[in-house]
């Protein structure tokens, strides 16, 4: 018998070297709730039932024993991440966006219907801001 397939993620991780930049990014302009923070090493932020992790890739070290044995993972150069919009928020995004000189570097609608805006966080990682619609969700 197959066990029951996970029903939702419960955290992504995505690096910057510049913690701070990222904070400015994250807790400052897109109002995430920093719920965990070692300076200079890592910041979560809470974002609905998910939590986004953000790492300093060169401060991050793998702990193989103690409290938390956790085992090596990360990535290395830019990532990607999607956050779940209302459509009808979108525009007010990309405002937001406009006011504050981020670019977007793309907004355009899905072959189902479903619209995406994209830009890039201060440490490069693609920020994209999409429907549920795109994959079915709504």
């Amino acid at each position: 018998m197959s066990p029951i397939p996970p029903k939702s993620i419960l955290e992504t991780a995505i690096y910057a070297d510049d913690l701070d930049a990222a904070k400015a990014f994250y807790g400052g302009m897109l109002c995430l709730e920093a719920v965990l923070e070692e300076p200079g090493r890592h910041v979560f932020y809470r974002c609905g039932q998910q939590m986004l992790l953000i790492f300093n890739p060169a401060e991050t070290k793998t702990v193989s024993d103690g409290p938390f044995p956790v085992p090596p993972h990360g990535a290395m150069g830019p990532g990607h991440l999607c956050f779940k919009m209302d459509g009808t928020m979108l525009d007010q995004w990309k405002l937001h966006f406009a006011s504050k000189e981020v670019e977007i570097e793309a907004d355009f609608n899905w072959p189902n219907g479903a619209r995406s805006i994209y830009v890039r966080d201060p440490a490069g990682n693609s920020i994209e801001f999409a429907e549920g619609r795109l994959w079915g969700f709504e």
